[in-house]
């Protein structure tokens, strides 16, 4: 009988507040934040996640988000090229946009929330249609990152009745130094500019559509006017020749820093301009209006003439000032405002509402944490205008890589430690219920009780924690190195370290008295050291056997010694591992000690006589820590290849791969009872992955591993560009297509390719029955009445009998649940003879009246994919002619319906309108009539109150 394994999956992921992989939004209650593949909504104010929004199954990193202006409208980019149009108010996928190799570096909206623009590491540029759930067109030019988007709306100024040019353009920045200009409509490149010398991080462009600023790698802020005139003719030449550029450079802004610009944004509705040159600071700027330049430049003039007054002979100089302020400049319209400066280097930064008294800026940190600055409005008072902190989130994660992780034995609490913190966490709930203060946390373990814990640091110390007072009791100066690893006996009497500096120390626990200085009251725990067992080389794990009969020591010339535990005499050796064992652990039985090293194998050898059972090559990189699950042989590793591993270590086999972290794995913790499994990573996250019902075969496991590698082969070598489309091998643009400007957005997918074959078998399905069916009907019509009558219809199709559908019907079916983004690819991977017959589908449903928008959709696709072989193929003709008479038909149809309701709207809104112009009227009156109404109201009636 094959053996079977229980299942472990992924339910809870914590200690995230905001990752450093994306840009966050803010509103001013709400902040929008990425946690790796998830995105985070936190109220800043009482410091709650009120919801986090998941794509069950998907994996990739969040690398941009954009608010809509739909409100409730998110448009979240990640790290595999996918884009996400998220719901707010229900946490869910409205609708997945797959077209970019790479991933999504820059995001943008237009006025009216109804196309997205997105570019890309890949440099590609594609606009979206959110309505029709489409990729428009995909514009190539870019050699480098796309960092900004922005678009430019057409001038509004523009009579309904003008033929002038009036096209949306958008505006784009990289990191080749190229700012573009591209003109929607006619989907061509109008100007590029080269902004800067260096890559171009940032771009933003004020409220009224008229300059904008960018800003380099070097700190240099530049600000460019935009031509509305020539946005308006479009592209006219001057009298000279030469053609109007739209876009013209007016000046260079001076920062207080020149660090690379990596983020520049105008407040939406304050005269603010905020720019992002320093890793911990944004500069904000105030916009003031021409009137007050010219006051100021007035009042300036007023001291040089009192100054040329008491000073003659410097008249000339003054009247060189008085021509240079007449002229406004940039410098003195952006005047420098605050400095925000937040506690640790800053990833993005948003504006949030305004108040009466000032501004809010919402800083994510790449430490993990959300701050929240106050900004002071400009004042009459010379005090210098300082930022102030109102909020911030930092305690639900650490500032830094979690090192180390251990369980309570009850497993209700799990304790986590970084470099600067020891967080206690409650795993029902996931809430961190304590933070304590912490240096260089290496290794950790809860003392018999847990009611104590005790860390290992880096310095050599071993630092004793109390839960009850949350207050450090005791630090022990135990070793002179590193502390790498520690160990409580299994009859919880002693503890063991080992340390950089050849001692492992052996500690037992005492109870004192606690002393009037002391934050406890009753009886303290304190360690005391017994004896040291002085080694030759580096200890870098040390662990006890359960039956508390062996002490096996790692040390770092990739040996473990194995002693007896009472009386330290010298009993095995195991040598096998090229480089340092970094993690043992001996078997619940004490029959198997497995060790991971950091040469990426995993060793399994017999306790008895040291003989090594198996050698596993586990990880692609090194193997951090190895952990045998209670009363089995079955261990788990993780290591710095971001995996989580399940092995069996009878027979050798690897049970599970479960993926999950995106940065190298160092902590690992188990479940005493073996339910749950806890992970620590350089992504300061922490994962539990529990055991589920469900049961894991190994061969369906390898089975499985397989597909996924053949459906990546086979979405690679369709995704290759230099693939004409019909060329057998894959799917995608002729090699003249390559280098254009504009081309159609396609990318396969492993569900564009699954719904292309649920396609195909569809209309496999369907002419097979109708072909059976034909034959039918035309035996019957050779036949006389009497034998026709006698003859048995041939039985239907058991999937087109159970869904009880015509061959037609069932095909439409089909078709109508491909997700609308990824018809179009969906398509492209049937193949010609399929095509043929899907033609003859659109014909019937054209003919019958069925769902015309999706027919029109599919017939204009194909005959524009497909032109050069239906123009060839003259049997074509017979299905093409009755499918256009019908689709003209069905079209004309749907055109009258949608007239005649347009018509009715239209009637509606006039008569609602006569309706309230009537009405206003009817309550107007003559200037008598007002006259004599307030002189009655001023005639007051006497009432007699009847007590």
């Amino acid at each position: 009988m094959v053996q079977s394994y229980l299942r472990h999956g992924p339910t809870q992921a914590f200690g995230l507040v905001c990752s450093s992989s994306s840009n966050s939004v803010f509103d001013g209650k709400l902040a929008y934040v990425p946690a790796l593949e998830d995105v985070l909504v936190w109220d800043l104010k009482k410091g709650q996640m009120l919801a986090m929004w998941h794509d069950t199954g998907h994996r990739a990193e969040v690398t941009c988000i954009l608010r809509s202006p739909q409100k409730d409208h998110f448009a979240v980019g990640y790290a595999d090229g996918s884009i996400r149009l998220w719901s707010a108010s229900v946490g869910s996928v409205i609708t997945t946009f797959n077209g970019h190799k790479k991933a999504v570096s820059a995001l943008a909206f237009d006025q009216e929330g109804t196309r997205l623009a997105s570019g890309s590491q890949d440099t590609d540029l594609i606009v979206w249609d959110i309505v029709a759930e489409a990729g428009l067109y995909r514009l190539r030019g870019h050699r480098d990152q796309i960092t900004a988007i922005k678009f430019i709306p057409a001038t509004n100024d523009v009579p309904s009745t003008s033929t002038a040019f009036t096209s949306v353009m958008l505006l784009t920045t990289s990191k080749d130094t190229f700012m573009k200009l591209w003109n929607m409509s006619t989907q061509h490149c109008m100007q590029t500019i080269v902004a800067h010398r260096s890559d171009i991080w940032a771009m933003d462009v004020n409220i009224e559509r008229n300059i904008i600023f960018t800003g380099s790698g070097e700190g240099e802020v530049k600000a460019w006017s935009i031509n509305t005139e020539s946005i308006s003719k479009g592209l006219t030449e001057s009298d000279s020749g030469e053609i109007n550029k739209i876009i013209l450079p007016i000046a260079t802004l001076p920062l207080s820093s020149r660090h690379r610009v990596s983020q520049i944004s105008f407040h939406p509705t304050q005269p603010f301009l905020a720019v992002q040159s320093h890793d911990r600071s944004v500069e904000l700027f105030r916009i003031r209006t021409e009137e007050e330049v010219q006051k100021k430049q007035l009042r300036r003039k007023k001291r040089a003439k009192e100054k040329k007054d008491k000073q003659q002979s410097n008249s000339e100089k003054v009247d060189h000032e008085k021509l240079e302020d007449d002229e406004i400049t940039l410098v003195s319209l952006f005047t420098p405002h605050v400095i925000v400066r937040a506690s640790k280097k800053i990833r993005s930064f948003d504006f949030g509402v305004s108040l009466k008294d000032g501004l809010q800026v919402m800083t994510a940190l790449s430490s993990n944490c959300l701050e929240v600055y106050a900004v002071p409005l400009p004042s009459k008072s010379k005090d210098p205008l300082e930022a102030s902190r109102l909020y911030s989130v930092e305690l639900p994660g650490h500032r830094s890589d979690i090192r180390t992780l251990c369980l309570s034995s009850d497993d209700q609490l799990l304790s986590s430690a970084s470099n600067d913190s020891l967080k206690i966490w409650n795993m029902k709930t996931t809430a961190c219920i304590r933070t304590m203060d912490c240096n260089q946390a290496i290794c950790s373990t809860f003392l018999p009780g847990d009611r104590h814990i005790v860390i290992g640091t880096k310095a050599g110390e071993l630092l004793l924690y109390d839960l009850a007072s949350s207050s450090l009791i005791e630090t022990v100066k135990a070793h002179t190195a590193t502390v790498w690893s520690l160990h409580v006996r299994a009859d919880g009497q002693a503890l063991v370290t080992g340390s950089a500096d050849k001692d492992v120390k052996f500690w037992e626990f005492e109870n004192k008295i606690a002393t009037e200085d002391s934050t406890q009251s009753g009886k303290l725990v304190t360690l005391v050291h017994l004896r040291t067992l002085k080694m030759t080389d580096d200890v870098l794990s040390v662990r006890y056997s359960p039956d508390n009969k062996f002490l096996a020591v790692a040390l770092l010339d990739s040996t473990v010694k194995v002693f007896y535990q009472d009386t330290l005499k010298f009993f095995l050796s195991l040598y096998g591992h090229k480089l340092p064992v970094l993690g043992m652990d001996i078997s619940s039985d004490s029959k198997l000690i497995v060790t991971c090293s950091a040469d990426k194998n995993v060793k399994i050898w017999g306790l008895d006589f040291g003989d090594c059972h198996k050698s596993i090559f586990a990880h692609e990189e090194s193997v951090m820590q190895v952990l045998f699950e209670k009363d089995s042989h079955y261990f788990w590793t993780v290591g710095k290849d971001k995996m989580l591993k399940y092995w069996d270590g009878d027979k050798f086999e690897h049970i599970q791969r479960l993926e999950g972290h995106h940065g190298e794995v160092w902590a690992l913790a188990l479940s005493h009872f073996g339910k749950f499994v806890v992970t620590g990573s350089h992504d300061k996250s922490i994962r539990v992955w529990e055991k589920l019902d469900d049961p894991l075969f190994l061969e369906e496991e390898r089975e499985k591993e397989l597909e996924a590698l053949y459906e990546n082969g086979t979405v690679e070598a369709l995704n290759r560009a230099d693939l004409a489309i019909g060329s057998g091998v894959g799917d995608g643009f002729p090699e003249s297509s390559i280098s254009a400007e504009a081309t159609g957005v396609s990318k396969q997918t492993g569900e564009t390719l699954m719904a292309g074959e649920r396609i195909m078998d569809a209309l496999d399905l369907a002419d097979g029955e109708r072909r059976i069916f034909r034959e039918y009907e035309e035996t019957m019509s050779r036949m006389t009445e009497d034998d026709a009558v006698k003859l048995q219809p041939p039985p239907r199709n058991p999937v087109l009998a159970a869904y009880d559908l015509e061959p037609e019907a069932y095909v439409l079916k089909v078709v109508e649940k491909v997700h609308s983004t990824a018809l179009h690819d969906a398509l492209l991977a049937l193949p010609f003879s399929k095509v043929i017959s899907l033609m003859e589908y659109l014909n019937i449903w054209a003919q019958k009246n069925w769902n015309i928008i999706l027919v029109s959709r599919i017939i204009f696709f194909l005959l524009k994919a497909h032109h050069h072989q239906i123009v060839a193929n003259r049997i074509m003709r017979t299905s093409l002619i009755p499918l256009r008479k019908h689709l003209r038909t069905a079209l004309q149809r749907q055109k009258e319906v949608i007239g005649y309701n347009l018509a009715a709207l239209q009637y509606l809104r006039r008569r609602d309108q006569t309706e309230r112009v009537a009405h206003f009227f009817e309550e107007e009156a003559s200037a008598e009539q007002i006259r004599l109404q307030i002189s009655e109201g001023k005639k007051r009636k006497r009432v007699n109150l009847v007590s």
